[in-house]
């Protein structure tokens, strides 16, 4: 643990990814430690201000606060967000762990079915797949986590297929072990690094495509505050109110850079 905390000092951009990481959770799990205002209430008086001490991301055509907007904001992305991944992580392992294990039919069968999704760019997916579940932040979550669950099932068999060939595992499987015991206790196990890497990674990516989706109406309801809605809503005001799309827009920005530079780190620790 000391090692670790070394290194990481030596890399600013790395505790820079973590500090806006921790920010956007504790946003979602406690937005009141950030700001009091409230996220639905808009004062007429105080519309369409620009950024100031009092506003720090300025106000709306209502007179709300996006800086509060965009704080509380974070909790139905994220939520979102964690679900995908989620969905992605378990499904997919689960896909790519039986077919590199059991090999044969199943596993031509389950590559073949991965290889089509992999054919399908992940939002184009996602936006069919809301399209059909309906609207909502539960549903646009499941719809990101399948659209992006064949890459990790095809990173799970390649996983699977390396460990499998370890003499640990012929020796348990020589010893009478079951195969599910020797897939949960010595190939799981040593298969799951990279794709928990991998799943740091797909968080950004997913934070990307929940906004997007919410950026088309697919979301919450309004006024509940997502991100992508916040950049939405501030389309119509850009020659007048830049600052209701660009700092919504900054958030997500900031929030999917430092998953990819954390997930880096990651792998590099993993490899």
């Amino acid at each position: 643990m000391p090692d670790v905390l070394v290194r990481t000092g030596r890399k600013p951009g790395l505790i820079l990814a973590i500090a806006v990481l921790a920010f956007a959770l504790l946003s979602a799990v406690a937005p009141g430690l950030f700001t009091g205002q409230d996220p639905l209430a808009g004062v007429p008086a105080e519309k369409m201000q620009g950024p100031s001490l009092g506003h720090l991301f300025g106000t709306d055509e209502t007179g709300r606060d996006i800086f509060a907007r965009v704080v509380h904001g974070a909790a139905l992305s994220l939520q979102a967000t964690v679900i995908a991944v989620v969905v992605a992580l378990v499904a997919g392992s689960a896909l790519g762990l039986l077919a590199g294990f059991r090999g044969g039919a199943l596993d031509s069968a389950i590559m073949r079915c991965v290889d089509v999704l992999l054919a399908i760019p992940s939002i184009l997916l996602s936006l069919a797949l809301v399209t059909a579940l309906g609207f909502g932040t539960t549903n646009v979550a499941i719809a990101v986590g399948v659209a992006n669950l064949a890459q990790f099932a095809r990173l799970m068999r390649a996983e699977v297929l390396r460990v499998r060939s370890g003499v640990f595992v012929e020796a348990a499987r020589a010893g009478g072990v079951r195969w599910t015991g020797v897939l949960g206790r010595h190939v799981l196990p040593n298969a799951l690094g990279p794709v928990l890497a991998l799943a740091t990674l797909t968080f950004g990516t997913a934070v990307l495509e929940v906004s997007a989706l919410s950026f088309l109406g697919y979301g919450a309801t309004p006024p509940t505050p997502e991100w992508g809605s916040l950049v939405a809503d501030g389309r119509g005001f850009l020659a007048t109110a830049w600052w209701m799309t660009t700092f919504p827009g900054l958030t997500v920005a900031a929030v999917v850079l430092s998953a990819n530079r954390l997930s880096r780190a990651i792998e590099g620790d993993v490899r």
